[in-house]
């Protein structure tokens, strides 16, 4: 069966659903019902033809995810921090409530710009310049500055399942990681042609090819390859050519991924096992209550069961 063309993302206590031009965000709240907002969706930046330039349009959809990303973190947080923040307004009169929400618009839009610009330096710096770093220091006792690349790859790899396996064991991204399953499984239901329900996405798979870990695994990959094929005798160049490739890199990995994604080749397939393989620690198995929530978001802006009766005998 094709593709769905769904995608989406765990957050808190819910999930971000996105289909064409549509993203939804479901969230259990504290008093146990499924809140619902569909959004439409708009690039970050409207560069028309340029979304659909292979090894270019990877860049754009990797800037999309975050900002969306954050922005569906920071709604669904929203409803935890709602109780405290109602008794507080109870004695403001209505133009002071005005001007708190206005106020508040601002902040949480300066909030995400912050929290956008730290996440991008952050990972730069763990993944792409703490690896070159460290290995720097041996290029005094290795003459072969390919065999210092190849010591870097290495040692980026390293760092990446150490982030993953440190985040794993954290109680609070666990139950992120629930949800995370809930989306993989929700989507890998309609793909096998069944119906989305809580019982049959509860007994899918919680492992998808189309993943943002999958995509994280290849952006290690490809960039090592990518740094082990440019040089430089120059300490400044090897920084400023791990800072330049970081767009090229996205673009190839977003067309790997894609690729990945959408084939049942064999050959083309073995690509995204090792993916595969570093979801099971960046999922959880859900139980039926986030099955449901899960459903919600999907439901909200994909017509599954047209999907089915179009794909039937696939």
């Amino acid at each position: 069966m094709k593709s769905s063309g769904i995608g989406g993302q765990a957050v808190m206590e819910g999930i971000m659903m996105r289909h064409k031009d549509q993203y939804s965000i479901a969230v259990r709240k504290p008093d146990q019902t499924i809140e619902l907002k569909v959004e439409p969706y708009k690039p970050v930046l409207n560069c028309g033809p340029l979304l659909k330039v292979p090894f270019i349009r990877g860049v754009f959809s990797f800037l999309d995810s975050l900002v969306v990303g954050i922005s569906c973190l920071m709604y669904s947080a929203s409803f935890f921090e709602e109780d405290e923040e109602e008794k507080k307004s109870e004695s403001l009169s209505e133009e002071e409530k005005k001007k708190k929400e206005e106020k508040e618009k601002k902040e949480e839009k300066l909030f995400m710009a912050g929290t956008l610009a730290l996440s991008l330096v952050l990972a730069v710096g763990i993944f792409f310049l703490l690896p070159y770093f460290l290995t720097d220091l041996l290029r005094s006792v290795i003459a072969s500055s390919y065999i210092v690349s190849l010591i870097e790859a290495v040692l980026r790899i390293v760092i990446f399942l150490l982030y993953l396996l440190l985040i794993s064991r954290m109680k609070d991204i666990q139950r992120t990681f629930e949800y995370h399953g809930a989306e993989h499984k929700c989507i890998n239901c309609i793909e096998n042609g069944m119906e989305l329900t809580v019982e049959n996405v509860l007994k899918s798979s919680r492992l998808h090819k189309r993943c943002g870990t999958s995509f994280l695994f290849f952006v290690v990959i490809v960039s090592a390859f990518l740094l082990m094929l440019v040089q430089s005798e120059s300490h400044l160049m090897r920084i400023v050519w791990r800072l330049v490739l970081i767009p090229v890199v996205a673009g190839i990995s977003y067309e790997l991924i894609r690729l990945a994604g959408n084939s049942d080749n064999p050959v083309i397939s073995l690509l995204s096992r090792p993916g595969l393989a570093l979801q099971k620690l960046t999922t959880r198995e859900p139980d039926a209550e986030e099955a449901e929530v899960a459903i919600a978001a999907v439901e909200a802006v994909f017509d599954w069961r047209a999907y089915l009766e179009e794909n039937k005998g696939d």
